[in-house]
């Protein structure tokens, strides 16, 4: 068993759970304000329309941000793996991932919400938002749809983008790395 690995999972688990839960309160808030939504209640009142809307921003959200935590964790295993590893190094590594997954959240937040604004612009005549608001499932559905394409679409550019952020340690000569 290596105790190392073991550790650096569970810190993993930490870190992956912090995210989730600051992410999903943050984002809900972020998400709220630009879009000009009431989250809690519209829950309250039952808009079935509304919470499909903000489930699938969270699951969209998710989409945006796990390379975050993915390339952290990435960078993490090799400096464990390639020792020397200094303490200065592990919290240096922990600031900027810190910095990266904030980065990720929000620019996460201002592409599903300019994805909805733009959205909304495409489909003149009906407003998607209001509608959800009145609870149309019909819309919510459209809006959900849209909203996690704009995710799947957009990830892999925010991942490249973002990833200049993580210092990877140098690899030995002779190891490929893959590009982001």
């Amino acid at each position: 068993m290596d105790l190392t690995l073991f550790v650096v999972g569970l810190v993993k688990v930490v870190l992956g759970g912090l995210v989730a839960a600051l992410g999903i309160g943050l984002s809900m808030r972020g998400l709220s304000r630009l879009l000009d939504s009431h989250p809690v209640e519209e829950l309250r009142q039952g808009n079935v329309a509304a919470g499909l809307v903000h489930a699938t921003s969270l699951v969209s959200l998710g989409l945006l941000v796990q390379h975050a935590l993915k390339a952290t964790g990435d960078a993490v295993d090799l400096a464990v793996q390639n020792p020397p590893v200094s303490s200065v190094s592990v919290l240096q590594l922990l600031g900027l991932a810190l910095v990266h997954v904030a980065l990720s959240l929000a620019v996460g937040v201002a592409v599903l919400a300019l994805g909805v604004r733009l959205f909304d612009k495409m489909t003149p005549g009906i407003e998607e938002l209001a509608e959800v608001r009145k609870g149309n499932i019909a819309a919510a559905l459209l809006l959900c749809a849209f909203l996690l394409v704009i995710a799947l679409l957009t990830a892999p550019g925010l991942q490249a983008a973002l990833n200049g952020l993580i210092p990877f340690p140098q690899l030995p000569t002779g190891m490929l790395r893959a590009p982001a």
